[in-house]
């Protein structure tokens, strides 16, 4: 993967995982504190919804409950108010500039019809606290009460409680007696009030069950009154039986309980709702995954930083070798845009080291060329100063032959220094290639050799001085490698869009593993350096330069034995030639 590529997918990973995790705790957060303010309110609704309801299973009306509802709204910071079914008020913690009370209610409250949500049980929807006919009279409530006293002195094991209705009974934590205590057994008996109320309750319960169907007539033998609570822990076999025991209930118990009422619960007048806080929600959790996901994200940050750093560190440490003169040093070139650093380094090395070996190279091919013509000029004039030699016509024009090479030399050292620093001029004007190469071929003309122009006129714009170069230097060439009787041939034509100049000849031919090579400095096929072939190896590198510096390009073909041929192809080729410009009024032609 590219280095964008990992950036950016680890990127996307830490961000992943941040928002994920963050949304994950928001949400959790979120939703344990809605869950724990709903649980209060829940908890505080139940609680006053209990209050309400013992106070209407205890009363049969609502005209005392105002100074219960103000208590319970005081304690809990909530607007209470209670109406009947139609909406008549009953009773309200609020006043004149409360707002009005909402559409639905919280609950109703009524003893005979619980709510099971706010109030949850097992002993069916009625409140047991709504007892009416079986609550005992104060006569019997003292005498039971005494019994149960004595029954707790009798056994310390035994722990009294009073039923909604005031019949104490006895709850016996283990299976050991101390003494006789029996006696506490007639706390189970009913009490004359709990038999009449029972036989009150069966009468109910038999006409209701003998207006069911004939196939669940019940005999009620279960329906005795020698349990004080045999109404409640009766549990009969057919549902409607059961039903018509909760009727039964319920039609004896209403004149004693108070009538239905909606209860509303809102917030005290002129407070908003409470909102839910999340302000410290979570707040360990929070800080844990937190620093998970810092942790999560430095290490992943620190895995990206190191297969950063590892490359560059190697690039630095090649840099620094290469800056202290080591040119053969390389880098791992992997994958991605580090690995083309890494690969465009080891270019750039290779490129200076072949540079440094053609710098060498240049050193000593130009040492070498300048020995020869020098050495040859030396020894002579110290001959002829010492006496050895005589300063005759053909001494002198040796020596002219040999300051000429020398001049050339420099020459061609001057124009590839110029082409290297992009300062080589060119003066381009409409010519005509076929007397280009004319001139070429009329000044190489050789008694050895067959020397030949074949030229189409074709036309184009170019520096005719600097064509002139290169096309010589092609020719001179093709004649020093072309033996006695040999034929060299230069064409001249056009192709298409472009000029082209052929320079063929019937010499030795170039190998095929030197052909790359031809047109670099100094370098000739002759590997002795001999001085039979002359030049200096500059020529065909000049030839290029000033060929490229026209737009065009050169190429050879060869093939040992049968001789060479050089192509150059230069664009801005004109199908017909250009008129000259017309004089001006003083007779000369415009620049």
């Amino acid at each position: 993967m590219s280095l964008l590529g990992r950036i950016f997918t680890m990127s996307l990973l830490i961000a992943g995982c941040a928002i994920g995790l963050t949304a994950w705790l928001a949400s959790q957060a979120t939703t344990g504190s809605i869950r724990q303010e709903q649980g209060d309110a829940l908890a505080t609704d139940a609680a006053l919804y209990d209050e309400l309801l013992g106070y209407a299973a205890k009363n049969n009306s609502w005209h005392d409950v105002k100074s219960t509802v103000d208590k319970l709204a005081k304690q809990t910071g909530r607007r209470i108010a209670l109406t009947t079914p139609d909406r008549r008020p009953l009773a309200d913690s609020g006043d004149a500039s409360s707002p009005q009370l909402p559409v639905t209610p919280k609950a109703q409250v009524d003893p005979l019809n619980v709510n099971l949500v706010l109030k949850p049980g097992d002993r069916g929807d009625i409140d047991e606290r709504a007892v009416g006919p079986f609550r005992l009279t104060e006569l019997e409530h003292q005498k039971l009460r005494t019994v149960a006293d004595r029954l707790a002195l009798c056994d310390p094991m035994y722990k009294v409680v009073e039923a909604p209705n005031g019949h104490p009974r006895a709850e016996h934590g283990g299976a050991r007696f101390d003494g006789d205590c029996t006696f506490g057994n007639s706390l189970l008996v009913p009490t004359d009030t709990e038999r009449a109320a029972s036989t009150e309750l069966i009468g109910l319960l038999r006409g209701c069950v003998d207006r069911l169907p004939n196939r669940v007539k019940d005999d009620l033998e279960w329906a005795r009154p020698e349990s004080i609570d045999w109404y409640r822990t009766a549990r009969p076999q057919e549902p409607e039986v059961a039903a018509c025991l909760a009727s039964a209930r319920r039609e004896q118990l209403r004149p004693y309980v108070a009538p239905p009422a909606l209860l509303f619960l809102t917030t005290p007048t002129g407070d908003e709702p409470r909102p839910v806080d999340l302000s410290t929600a979570g707040v360990t959790r929070i800080a844990l995954t937190a620093l998970g996901i810092l942790a999560l994200a430095g290490f992943a940050s620190w895995l990206t930083a190191t297969q950063l750093v590892r490359p560059i560190r190697a690039l630095t440490a090649a840099t620094k070798q290469m800056g202290d003169g080591d040119r053969t040093v390389r880098v791992e070139a992997g994958s991605g845009e580090l690995g083309e650093l890494a690969s465009g380094f080891n270019a750039m090395s290779e490129r200076l080291a072949e540079t440094e070996r053609q710098r060498q190279a240049l050193v000593s091919d130009v040492a070498h060329e300048l020995r020869t013509p020098l050495g040859n000029i030396t020894g002579w004039l110290e001959a002829t100063q010492d006496g050895v030699a005589r300063a005759d016509p053909a001494l002198i024009a040796m020596l002219l032959e040999e300051s000429l090479l020398l001049q050339r030399l420099v020459d061609d050292l001057r124009d590839l220094a110029h082409a290297d620093a992009g300062t080589l001029r060119l003066h381009p004007e409409p010519i005509d290639l076929a007397g280009v190469v004319a001139q070429v071929v009329a000044a190489h003309q050789s008694r050895d050799l067959t020397l030949t122009a074949d030229t189409t006129p074709t036309h184009l714009t170019a520096d005719p001085v600097r064509l002139r170069q290169a096309i010589g230097n092609l020719v001179a060439n093709a004649v020093r490698y072309t033996p006695s009787g040999g034929t060299v041939t230069v064409r001249a034509f056009p192709d298409g869009g472009s000029a082209v100049v052929e320079v063929a000849d019937t010499g030795a031919g170039i190998a095929a593993e030197d052909l790359p090579h031809v047109f670099d400095r100094f370098w000739r096929a002759d590997k002795s350096r001999s001085r039979a072939t002359g030049g200096s190896g500059l020529g065909l590198a000049i030839t290029r330069h000033l060929v490229e510096a026209h737009g065009g390009s050169v190429s050879v073909s060869s093939e040992p034995g049968s001789g060479s041929t050089f192509r150059v192809t230069l664009p801005n080729y004109l199908s017909v030639p250009r008129k000259p410009k017309a004089p001006k009024r003083d007779g000369r032609l415009p620049s």
